[in-house]
């Protein structure tokens, strides 16, 4: 069949498209206005900050945020460096992000694994439990955590905040698994029970490689969310050594002076660590949210 139709008027041939409209509507522009516009409002802070972290506090203050380096000048991006030992923080932030994302997905899928197939009673009201963990705001949680960890002897000590990010990040994991295991085919458990299967292999052998691309969404999102919190470290972390990245860049300002340009390479060599783990588990992350697209 052929691709188009001819349509024939006054004597003369016109040749339309067979299917879909020839025209864009008014709505389509508008969408594709706002995404625009969208877009800019994105990428201008990461404009500021590409170009105002090459720029001495000279040029910065001579030509602008907006304009274009007169000459490139790596001080600011030297000075953060050796002022707040760069490699340090970002060690801890890593470490603290690296171990919260594995046992908060651990613990999720365990709980998920009793919650949404083992059926516990009350399944409901232990999954709002869960989901009101996450609601509640974190500075309504900082004065108790600072005595309980005071007490115990772990103020000052990356295992506060990485208690506290893994019990908060397993809750919402657990909200999220347990939903999805409530409608895991009961084909397949009950299969798998005939074989001999006890719950531990049906757990690993059975409910987790299916489910694998959602854990590594999960992963990768409980490391990205922990590596920007900033006001539990900043409270529960008030050593030099045990600092993370965010909260070294904190450190840059003051109540009445900034500098300008070293904060901006600071947040430019701050973001380079979570854009490379972005770029390494892009295809990880592209699979786990299509997984369930397709059958």
């Amino acid at each position: 069949m052929a691709a188009t139709t001819a349509i024939i008027t006054s004597g003369k041939t016109r040749v339309r498209p067979r299917g879909g409209m020839t025209k864009k509507r008014a709505l389509d522009w508008l969408l594709l206005a706002a995404v625009i516009v969208g877009a800019l409002i994105v990428l201008v802070p990461f404009y500021l900050i590409l170009v105002n972290a090459f720029k001495s506090p000279v040029d910065y203050a001579t030509s602008g945020p907006f304009a274009l380096p007169q000459a490139i000048d790596f001080s600011g991006i030297q000075a953060f460096w050796e002022r707040v030992n760069f490699p340090q923080k970002v060690w801890n932030s890593i470490f603290i992000s690296g171990v919260v994302a594995v046992l908060a997905v651990l613990i999720s899928v365990l709980n998920a694994f009793a919650i949404g197939i083992g059926r516990v009673r009350g399944r409901t009201w232990i999954v709002l439990l869960f989901l009101l963990a996450n609601l509640l705001p974190q500075e309504a949680l900082l004065y108790p955590l600072y005595y309980m960890f005071k007490s115990v002897g772990l103020y000052d000590s990356v295992w506060s905040v990485i208690i506290v990010f893994t019990v908060v990040q397993a809750a919402f994991g657990t909200y999220l698994l347990a939903s999805v295991y409530g409608t895991f085919p009961k084909e397949i458990l009950e299969a798998a029970s005939l074989d001999g299967a006890t719950r531990w292999q049906i757990l690993w052998r059975v409910v987790f490689p299916i489910s694998r691309p959602t854990l590594a969404v999960l992963l990768i999102f409980f490391f990205i969310w922990t590596w920007n919190e900033f006001l539990i470290p900043l409270t529960f972390l008030p050593s030099n050594a045990n600092q993370t990245v965010p909260v070294a860049i904190s450190v840059l300002t003051g109540d009445r002076l900034m500098d300008v340009t070293t904060t901006a390479g600071a947040a430019l060599i701050s973001i380079i660590p979570t854009i490379i783990f972005f770029l390494i588990f892009q295809r990880t992350l592209t699979r786990g949210i299509t997984a369930g697209a397709v059958k």
